[in-house]
């Protein structure tokens, strides 16, 4: 057999198996992540629920910086007035203020931000079921959260938006 015949009874098998595996697309669906953290009915109660939980620790602290501000300016209006023993004892109260005030700031932060983690992720983990069972449904092969462009062709976001807002 000649390479020429042999390429050829190769190609004529191969031809069909390609002509079948590009007739059989696949089913693709894109997600927008940030969209669902922004509008989704229970992305927007767990937003309601932090806001309210960590309200009033927000409002001290911003009765706190109002305090040190107000503290800040009357000893500057008052320093030439004052004792050197005055003034040192106000700056030392001032500094004491303004490191209670900054841990206050740093852990109030800390906290807002792990309570926000937390009500994401099951934010997060209800959507996921949702795009799962949309996916099963609709026969997709795969679905993206994460993309740098999807086109809206495949974009998927308002399907699972209405399914987490029922």
């Amino acid at each position: 057999m000649t390479p020429l015949k042999c390429f050829v009874l190769i190609a004529s098998f191969l031809l069909p198996l390609a002509s079948a595996q590009a007739q059989e697309t696949s089913k693709v669906g894109f997600v927008s992540t940030e969209r669902i953290f922004r509008e989704a009915a229970p992305a927007k109660a767990a937003q309601a629920k932090i806001e309210q939980e960590f309200s009033k620790r927000d409002k001290e602290l911003q009765e706190m910086a109002s305090r040190l501000k107000s503290m800040s300016d009357k000893l500057d209006k008052d320093a030439a007035v004052l004792s050197e023993t005055d003034r040192i004892r106000r700056q030392r109260e001032l500094a004491d203020l303004d490191k209670d005030f900054q841990r206050k700031q740093r852990e109030f932060r800390e906290d807002l931000n792990q309570r926000r983690n937390e009500e994401l992720a099951i934010v997060l983990e209800r959507t996921n079921k949702v795009i799962k069972q949309i996916a099963e449904a609709e026969k997709y092969d795969i679905v993206f959260q994460e993309a740098v462009y999807a086109s809206p062709r495949i974009d998927i976001t308002d399907k699972v938006l209405k399914a987490l807002n029922k």
